[in-house]
Formats: C-alpha cells, sequence, structure tokens
C-alpha cells in the first residue's frame, strides 16, 4: 500500500490527510483540519496529524501541499495569513526527501479529473471540448484562479494570483463598491468583491443599515449576511448577495475567455457549495455569458460547482500519483 500526505493549507485553516493511492484515485485515510496559526510552523501540524493518525512517517512515499499563496522556490507566503509554507522545512520535519509544493489552485485542478458526478452540481451543461482548457474559480477567505491545459496528453495546471487583479465594474451598484474599496485599500481587487469579506464589503457600500442586525465588525459577518439573503430574511443582504453573484459569476467569465476554457470551468471553494441557491437563481450564468462578442463561446462551456469539501485535499494527492 502507497500512502501519501496531501495538505490544503489555508488562510484560515488547514487541512492534512492521508491517501492510499489506487488505480482510479487516491482514497482517503484519515484527515484533519487545524487552524492555520495553531502550530509554529506547517511542519509541526504534519507531524502532529501522522502522530494523531497513528501513521508511522516512515510509511509516507511522498506528499504534496497547496497553499493559498504564489509558491516561489519551494516556499509560499500566503496571501491572507501571516502564515509561511516552506516545503524544505515540511519535508525535514516529517523525514521526507522532498515535499512538492504547488498553489492551493493549482493543487484543486488536479482533483477535477477524477471528481465523480455525485461530487458537482451543474451550473451549465454546455458541450466539453475534451482537447480544451479548464478554468478553476474557488471563492474563500480570497479568491484563487488556476487552469488546466492538456499537455503532452496529460493534464497540466497552472497557477496564477488573478484574484488580486482589479476589480472590473459593470454596473453603478458596482461602482459604488469600486469607490468604497478604492478609498479602503487604494486599489480594489477582484477578491475584495468576489470572496468572503467581499460580501461584507459589498452591504457596507451599498447600505448604511441593516434589518438583519448584523455586526459587520465581527469577522462572522460574512456567513450572517449569507444567512439572512438566503433565507430572504434582510433586503439589503439579499441585495448584496445578488451583486456578490453576478460579480462571481463575470469574474469567472472573464477567466473563461483569458483561458478559452471550452473544456469547462469549475467552480470550487467554501462558498459555492453553501449558496446553491443564489448560484442557480440566474444572475451567476447571466453575468458569466454577458460578453458580447462571445456570448455563444461562454453559452457551450460547461460549468460545475465542486461539492466536495476535500477537493483540494484530494487534488494534492492526486498530484503525487502522476509525479
Amino acid at each position: 500500500m502507497k500512502i501519501v500526505l496531501a495538505g490544503d493549507i489555508g488562510g484560515t485553516s488547514s487541512r492534512l490527510g492521508a491517501f492510499e493511492l489506487g488505480a482510479a484515485r487516491p482514497r482517503l485515510l484519515a484527515s484533519r483540519t487545524y487552524g492555520s496559526t495553531a502550530f509554529a510552523g506547517i511542519g509541526d501540524m504534519a507531524a502532529a496529524f501522522l502522530r494523531e493518525a497513528s501513521i508511522d512517517p516512515r510509511s509516507i512515499a511522498a506528499a504534496t501541499l497547496g497553499a493559498a499563496g504564489p509558491v516561489i522556490d519551494g516556499v509560499a507566503q500566503l496571501t491572507n495569513s501571516p502564515v509561511r509554507v516552506d516545503a524544505a522545512a515540511v519535508a525535514s520535519a516529517i523525514g521526507l526527501a522532498r515535499v512538492a509544493l504547488l498553489n492551493d489552485l493549482e493543487a484543486l485542478a488536479y482533483a477535477v479529473p477524477v471528481l465523480s458526478a455525485g461530487e458537482l452540481r451543474v451550473l451549465q451543461e454546455g458541450r466539453a471540448n475534451p482537447d480544451g482548457a479548464i478554468a478553476i474559480i474557488a471563492a474563500g477567505t480570497g479568491l484563487g484562479e488556476a487552469v488546466l491545459y492538456r499537455i503532452g496528453g496529460r493534464l497540466v495546471a497552472k497557477a496564477s494570483e488573478g484574484g488580486r487583479a482589479d476589480f472590473a465594474a459593470r454596473t453603478d451598484r458596482d461602482i459604488v463598491v469600486l469607490r468604497e474599496l478604492t478609498l479602503k485599500y487604494g486599489r480594489a481587487a477582484v477578491e475584495h468583491v468576489v470572496s468572503g469579506i467581499g460580501l461584507a464589503h459589498i452591504h457596507t457600500a451599498l447600505h448604511r443599515s441593516c434589518t438583519a442586525g448584523i455586526d459587520f465588525t465581527s469577522p462572522d459577518a460574512p456567513a450572517a449576511v449569507s444567512a439572512a439573503a438566503l433565507a430572504r430574511a434582510c433586503s439589503s443582504c439579499v441585495d448584496a448577495m445578488d451583486v456578490f453573484v453576478e460579480a462571481y459569476g463575470a469574474e469567472a467569465g472573464n477567466l473563461a475567455l483569458r483561458t478559452v476554457a471550452t473544456g469547462g470551468v469549475y467552480v470550487g471553494g467554501g462558498i459555492a457549495p453553501k449558496i446553491l441557491p443564489a448560484l442557480t437563481a440566474g444572475r451567476f450564468l447571466h453575468a458569466f455569458r454577458a460578453k458580447d462578442p462571445f456570448t455563444a463561446l461562454l453559452s457551450a462551456m460547461p460549468i460545475h460547482v465542486i461539492l466536495n469539501e476535500d477537493a483540494g485535499l484530494l487534488g494534492a494527492a492526486n498530484f503525487c500519483s502522476l509525479t
């Protein structure tokens, strides 16, 4: 039995898992979730996980970590966290010769080829080109983007930091949000809008009051806005969610255009599965497609929401099987 260690290191929480490599796809043996700053380093976190899961480090054949930030020379400084991930330090902590370090969306992309139909929700059926690029976008603590290209007969993921690109306002309400964010940050990035905190940013930019009584100084404000919007318990929260969903769809469409993602678009991250009713109501797809003269091209691209919360781990484990 070949066991590999996989990790999904995020700005708020991190998930580690041990997988058995199989013919179809890696099989999860054990997993744990930790606060990303709960240990002195990710190496200590990995060592603790192996102890808690009763896994002998000597049985680990390979390890891959996905980290929410750009990877330079085997090191990632997380974009929205003080956490720094050093692949060599993690390898030393658990006694491996090498640990592969990927951007978290790059790791998530490697899950796409092995996801089952039951782990996906179709937003747009489309017609996938088997040789076309596949775009992956995921909103959570921040916004990640990546692409899968078919190179030499296999799918190869390429990371990006597109979430930190400039936010493109499309409507009058978007312009109000853009102005507020520019005053706050000096520049409005896409992930200032399309992320958890983005939902709170939208609400505070467009509405000076909230009938749901939400404390917008609390880190739980985005979840509260989302809950009130989905329950239709607060009109300003519903409005904020509408703007958020349109912005998410528009940015997914931008990524699809930039990469000509005729192989399909996959929406991952922690937010999408929690707001499926809002994503399927029509605003997401309208904003995704509304890019004349390429409306027909975008309308033909399959779009799926990834429902498997361990997809980032699965992708990291699958990368081990490919290398």
